[in-house]
């Protein structure tokens, strides 16, 4: 019996407008991590978070009998997301605090075999980063984060953030510079 292919992200949206419960699943299961790293990293608050994985998921659900395959799936869901962080901002009435707590870092599987010294630099240097990318300016982390966490092309990035690709590129060079920059002793 040969093996089915993978339905892409878009039949599965349509297949979920139709009543396929499991075509969600599979969707959410395919873009809850890279979709919840993009809104920890723009918002830097977990609470906050939480909260808007949930209403950009829900968001979702409600207009799934709109839904029309004009782009990826992805770039509709990031678009989702990236109003939805608009709409955060706007009613925010005080900065968020940055946090790199332990728990943003992965630990090495159980029974890993890496040397402390060895998880202690590879540790700092995910610190680092994080410290790094967190510190970009808000349109240079977006356009960052859509990149390497949504996984995204220029033109996408555009088509969520509502600039052109030339300003998406600009973004993403500046970002990148600062990001070498930071690194520089760890090269």
């Amino acid at each position: 019996m040969p093996i089915p292919a993978e339905r892409s992200d878009e039949t599965l949206m349509l297949d979920y407008r139709a009543g396929d419960v499991v075509a969600f699943e599979e969707l959410y299961r395919r873009h809850k991590g890279g979709l919840y790293r993009y809104l920890l990293r723009q918002c830097r608050d977990p609470a906050a978070t939480a909260e808007l994985f949930q209403d950009i998921w829900m968001n979702l659900v409600r207009a799934r009998g709109r839904y029309e395959p004009s782009a990826r799936f992805s770039t509709y869901l990031y678009r989702l997301a990236h109003n939805r962080l608009v709409d955060h901002y706007r009613r925010r009435t005080h900065g968020a605090n940055v946090s790199l707590e332990d728990e943003d870092i992965e630990e090495p599987a159980q029974g890993s075999q890496e040397q402390p010294d060895a998880r202690y630099e590879r540790k700092a240097l995910a610190t680092r980063l994080l410290a790094l990318v967190e510190s970009l300016p808000a349109a240079q982390r977006e356009a960052f984060l859509l990149q390497h966490e949504g996984d995204m092309t220029l033109e996408q990035i555009a088509a969520v953030t509502g600039v052109n690709r030339e300003t998406v590129k600009s973004r993403l060079r500046y970002a990148l510079a600062k990001l070498r920059a930071g690194l520089g002793d760890w090269r």
